[in-house]
C-alpha cells in the first residue's frame, strides 16, 4: 500500500515537474466530414472507416502512427453493399480481423423494408475482404433488422479471449417516432418514449456474420441518457477479481448527436461479455471537455489504449470531425479516463 502511494506520488510530482503535459485527445486528425469512425491496426499500419461522406458508401483513412492521417480521396472500402439494401445511408462502419484473417466490415443501410411504422430503416450486414482496406464484398443476408422496433444500427465487431465471435449494437427505438417531428430530440422526446437497447449477438468465428443463437441485451437507456444510447463499441481488459477473469467495457454515447448533450460514456461488467453491465458515474467525454460539442462515436480498440470519436465542427452536426485520444482504465475501480 505504502509503495503504490509512493509510486501515485512520484508520478505526480514528475507531472508538476514537466513544463508542458502530452494531451490525451488529438487535434482533428484532418479538416474533413469523417463521422461514426471506426479503425483498426494491422501490423504497424492504421485504417479509419467512417460514415458515408462526399458520395461514398464508406471513405478511408490510413496512418503509420495513430497520429499522422491520410484521406484516401474517392475510394469506397464498399463499393456496394447488399441486395436487403437500397444502397443510402451507409452508417457507422465497423472492420475486425478474424483469427483466419479474414477482414470483416460490419455496416449499417436503409434497408428495402420499412421499419413498422411505416419509416424507412436500417438493417445491418457484412462484407469481407482479405486486406484491411479492402474494397469489402457484402457477404450473407442482413444480420440483423429488428423492423418492429426501428431497425438496427451502428454495429461493431468484438473477439472474445475464449475466440468467441460477437457483434454488439443498437435497436434503433427512436426510428418509432419518424414523421412526428414534434416529438424533438431525435424522435424520442416525448411519450411514450421508446427503448434503445444495446444489444449483443454472437456469430460464427469462421467468418463473422452467421448468427448463433438469439441477441441479448446488454444496456438500454434511462432518463439520465437522454432519448437514446447507441454507437457501442466493447473491448476487455485482464481483471483477476472479475468473474472470467475479466473486466468488460462497453463504451457508448448518450443523448441526440444534434445538440450539445450528446457524449460518450461507458459501463462495465464483471460476469462476462453479457453482462450485467453498470454505467459510470460520469461520462467519459461531453461538451467542453478539451474544448470539445457533442463528443460521441467513440470506437476502442483491443485492450482499450486508443480510441478514435468524432465531434462537431463549432456546434453544427453538419460536419463531425475525427479526432483520436488514449485512455487509462483502472480496473481495480472499474473507471476509465482519457
Amino acid at each position: 500500500m505504502l509503495r503504490s502511494y509512493l509510486s501515485v506520488l512520484g508520478l505526480a510530482l514528475l507531472a508538476a515537474a514537466s513544463p508542458v503535459a502530452k494531451r490525451s485527445i488529438s487535434s482533428p486528425i484532418f479538416n474533413t466530414n469523417f463521422p461514426d469512425p471506426a479503425w483498426i491496426q494491422v501490423g504497424s499500419q492504421y485504417y479509419a472507416f467512417s460514415t458515408t461522406n462526399a458520395g461514398l458508401h464508406v471513405p478511408m483513412a490510413t496512418s503509420p502512427d495513430f497520429n499522422t492521417w491520410t484521406l484516401k480521396s474517392g475510394y469506397d472500402a464498399l463499393p456496394k453493399v447488399g441486395a436487403w439494401s437500397t444502397g443510402n445511408a451507409v452508417w457507422a462502419p465497423d472492420v475486425v480481423q478474424l483469427a483466419n484473417g479474414l477482414y470483416i466490415m460490419y455496416y449499417s443501410a436503409e434497408s428495402t423494408a420499412k421499419a413498422a411504422n411505416g419509416a424507412s430503416a436500417h438493417c445491418f450486414g457484412a462484407a469481407s475482404s482479405t486486406v484491411p482496406q479492402g474494397p469489402y464484398t457484402p457477404v450473407g443476408d442482413a444480420i440483423q433488422c429488428h423492423l418492429d422496433q426501428g431497425g438496427a444500427i451502428d454495429p461493431a465487431g468484438f473477439q472474445d479471449s475464449n475466440g468467441r465471435q460477437y457483434i454488439v449494437y443498437k435497436i434503433d427505438g427512436n426510428n418509432m417516432g419518424a414523421f412526428h417531428f414534434y416529438l424533438g430530440n431525435c424522435n424520442n422526446g416525448v411519450a411514450p418514449i421508446h427503448s434503445t437497447p444495446i444489444m449483443l449477438q454472437e456469430v460464427d468465428p469462421s467468418n463473422g456474420w452467421s448468427r448463433i443463437g438469439n441477441p441479448v441485451q446488454i444496456l438500454d437507456r434511462s432518463d439520465a441518457d437522454g432519448p437514446l444510447v447507441e454507437a457501442p463499441s466493447l473491448t476487455h481488459v485482464a481483471d483477476s477479481a472479475a468473474a472470467g477473469g475479466y473486466l468488460y467495457i462497453l463504451f457508448f454515447s448518450s443523448n441526440c448527436y444534434a445538440g450539445g448533450l450528446y457524449d460518450s460514456s461507458y459501463a462495465t461488467s464483471v460476469n462476462g461479455v453479457a453482462g450485467p453491465y453498470t454505467k459510470s458515474s460520469a461520462p467519459l467525454l461531453v461538451t467542453g471537455t478539451d474544448g470539445l460539442y457533442s463528443p460521441g462515436g467513440l470506437d476502442v480498440g483491443p485492450g482499450g489504449a486508443k480510441v478514435m470519436f468524432h465531434a462537431d465542427q463549432s456546434t453544427s452536426a453538419d460536419v463531425r470531425l475525427t479526432r483520436t485520444g488514449a485512455i487509462t482504465i483502472n480496473v481495480g475501480g472499474r473507471t476509465v479516463s482519457i
